[in-house]
């Protein structure tokens, strides 16, 4: 495998000018970092300490805000490189982050997915529901940490290439390592099948079944208003995923195809490098748009949440009446 950080069709495009990604990168994650920071860390809370009934997905809600979460800590170093221009730290820690992009990414797709199919089963057999165990979640989603985990390993190998004579670049900056064409098809097709084929259809499927549950008559199924709450999560579960990841997934195989100078048509590769910094953004929209997803179709979040904001309102109110009365 040759090393080269730019192709040979991006080099017959020399009019394309790209240079615009820096600032909305930086735009982008400045945004993002604070209202992530604090949505994410009051949603893992809320989750794991005032959540005791550990159902309706709330163990894959967990892990998604915690893959939420890892991306979200890395944007400073990000919102950093993208304002100065210049990495000066280790080379490993600009690896990490590349990598927690991915693994938030694939990671969030995952958990998504099984969010959606767990509340369809947990309504349309609400009787085999019952003998679902909390242990069955746990041990899915250890698996999807390996899986993804491990599957998200070539992005930041194939991306490492021209670090070794230039390690003030990161991000987009780095380098790409051209593959053959087996490990190429071979990746695309996984990728592409895994991250994001599957889970359509997967989400397609629960939003369907979901949505078919309401015509029935209500002695067939649960209740309707948890009907209408299951449809809303799963609706919601779709627009996160279409919003957020699809763009990403159609404009990938043009990219990686632009990179491998397979595609040298100058149109498709100005359209192609132009629109991959936005699907980097939406991608990484979905760090704010998940607690929204725990919030609103999670019942027992909002009543958690809302019980502990008016329990500590209460406290600080008796505590400044004590020492207005102690002053008085």
């Amino acid at each position: 495998m040759n090393s080269n950080s730019t192709s040979n069709a991006e080099n017959g495009c020399i009019s394309l000018n790209v240079t615009f990604q820096y600032s909305l990168y930086a735009t982008t994650y400045i945004l993002l970092f604070i209202p992530g920071l604090l949505a994410n860390s009051v949603a893992l809370w809320v989750l794991c300490r005032f959540i005791s009934k550990k159902n309706k997905a709330i163990i894959f809600m967990i892990n998604l805000s915690v893959a939420d979460l890892a991306h979200v800590l890395s944007l400073p170093l990000r919102i950093y490189y993208y304002i100065n221009h210049h990495w000066p730290f280790q080379r490993a820690l600009c690896l990490l982050c590349f990598y927690l992009k991915y693994l938030n990414m694939y990671a969030s797709i995952c958990f998504l997915t099984c969010i959606s199919l767990q509340r369809c089963f947990f309504l349309l057999k609400p009787f085999k529901a019952r003998n679902w165990k909390r242990r069955y979640d746990v041990g899915i989603s250890t698996a999807i940490w390996v899986v993804v985990g491990t599957a998200c390993l070539p992005f930041p190998i194939l991306r490492n290439a021209g670090l070794a004579n230039n390690n003030e670049s990161c991000f987009a900056d780095l380098g790409y390592k051209q593959m053959n064409a087996v490990a190429l098809v071979g990746m695309i097709t996984v990728a592409e099948l895994s991250g994001f084929v599957i889970p359509v259809v997967i989400i397609a499927w629960c939003t369907w079944k979901t949505t078919i549950s309401l015509r029935q008559p209500p002695e067939a199924f649960q209740g309707i208003s948890e009907r209408q709450k299951a449809l809303r999560m799963v609706f919601m579960c779709a627009a996160v995923f279409f919003i957020c990841f699809t763009p990403y997934h159609i404009n990938f195989i043009f990219y990686t195809l632009v990179k491998e100078s397979i595609i040298s048509s100058c149109l498709v590769v100005r359209s192609t490098l132009y629109f991959h910094p936005f699907c980097l953004c939406l991608a990484s929209l979905c760090c704010l748009l998940d607690p929204i997803l725990y919030y609103f179709m999670a019942s027992e979040f909002r009543d958690q949440l809302s019980r502990h904001g008016n329990s500590v309102t209460r406290s600080r109110l008796m505590s400044r009446e004590s020492g207005s009365s102690m002053i008085s």
